[in-house]
């Protein structure tokens, strides 16, 4: 792929920016990515310590913390460099990560999944309780289009437009909130387990938060569950056990055309281009740069109390969280997002904004970067995001991007 650039930064603990060493970047510096090499990307995801890159040829490259299998390579060491994930006869068109387990989705709509089992996140039994082998999750009989990894739960939406959702993460959240009721299935199976309420809908797109599920349809509408702590399913409830329908009057009665979650926040653009975010904000997660005063200002007397920019709500003063446009961000052409940070390409710009401690905004710092900033003069051609760390395939640029202290 010549006259391109694989470059990250934020945590490196564990080599997940693929730098040859495991300490953590403040601006974007360029990967040790000789296996990438003349090789296009199509694109990229990280979990809680490591990162998957997906070729446009269906090859699949790894790095990073290792010692649940989540890379899939085999053996549960560390990988400080990219490295090739020998998948034979199948090509991989996408990725998804959880904190420390991976979920790979080829061409013919098969899912792969490796790493830690412990919750059953990797849909293949309680019998396994980590694999460094890529398992096929086998009880999925119908190809599959679009996959996401919770923190410890999966999402997958079947080429039938069914939603499936497996592994136990969202588990003890559901038991405090619909106690002395029982937990619905879906909620706690180790296997994939069809998720109810949405039988009259033609899903084609799931995200997740960290203890929350976010389905797209077809027709532009969005369907939420799971918890509500930050108020990021829009409701006052503290949980939903099933698929509740997003009002599109949030959006301004626009489609929504696709949907982006960290772990308690939600990021959405709608069919005109406008670009949505809500739920939890206290590290400026939500790219919000008005006051709280103002946002209230927004919305007319009677209506829906809109959560507060920390984030920080009370069982007894719960408030409704309501989506807000962030208008520099209006026409992204991609949008990632992390635990709580995020990044996005405008006008061919590289913007990050939210949490920042490890770096991972990119600005050379560790404060929390409250609203969309462009990252240097970067030209990204592809953009991810791990927990706590940013990736960005770019086009190379006259000035050159530091190169790690390893290269």
């Amino acid at each position: 792929m010549r006259g391109w650039c694989c470059c990250g930064q934020g945590a490196n603990s564990y080599g997940q920016l693929g730098q040859g060493h495991a300490e953590d970047q403040c601006v974007p510096r360029l990967c040790d990515s000789a296996e990438l090499q003349n090789t296009a990307v199509r694109s990229l995801s990280g979990g809680g310590g490591h990162s998957v890159a997906i070729a446009e040829s269906g090859e699949v490259f790894v790095c990073g913390q290792n010692h649940r299998g989540q890379l899939g390579l085999g053996h549960t060491a560390d990988v400080l460099t990219l490295q090739l994930c020998s998948i034979l006869n199948q090509r991989v068109t996408n990725v998804a990560c959880g904190w420390d387990f991976t979920l790979l989705l080829t061409d013919s709509g098969k899912l792969l999944a490796c790493g830690s089992n412990a919750f059953g996140q990797l849909g293949v039994g309680p019998a396994v309780t980590h694999s460094a082998a890529l398992l096929g999750v086998e009880s999925l009989k119908e190809p599959i289009v679009s996959v996401a990894a919770g923190l410890r739960h999966s999402l997958a939406v079947g080429d039938s437009g069914c939603v499936y959702q497996w592994g136990t993460g969202l588990f003890s959240h559901a038991k405090r909130a619909l106690s002395p009721h029982p937990v619905p299935p879906h909620l706690c199976s180790k296997l994939p387990c069809l998720v109810p309420g949405l039988d009259q809908q033609k899903s084609h797109l799931v995200t997740a938060g960290s203890a929350h599920c976010v389905c797209l349809t077809g027709q532009g509408e969005l369907f939420l569950w799971g918890s509500n702590k930050h108020g990021q399913l829009t409701v006052s409830e503290p949980f939903l056990s099933s698929p509740t329908i997003l009002r599109p009057s949030l959006l301004s009665g626009e489609k929504v055309v696709s949907v982006w979650s960290g772990w308690t926040h939600i990021v959405a653009q709608t069919e005109s281009g406008r670009v949505f975010t809500w739920g939890r904000g206290d590290y400026g997660q939500l790219g919000l740069q008005a006051s709280a005063s103002q946002l209230r200002e927004q919305h007319s007397a009677g209506a829906l109390l809109d959560c507060p920019l920390d984030g920080k709500m009370t069982a007894q003063t719960r408030e409704v969280c309501l989506p807000f446009e962030v208008k520099v961000l209006h026409g992204a052409t991609q949008i990632a997002c992390g635990s709580e940070h995020n990044l996005a390409v405008v006008g061919g710009c590289l913007f990050s904004w939210g949490w920042n401690e490890h770096g991972m905004c990119g600005d050379g710092s560790h404060s929390d970067v409250s609203h969309p900033q462009v990252v240097s003069d970067l030209r990204p051609v592809v953009i991810g995001c791990g927990a706590g760390h940013s990736m960005a395939v770019c086009a190379a640029t006259t000035e050159p991007i530091q190169k790690s202290d390893s290269t």
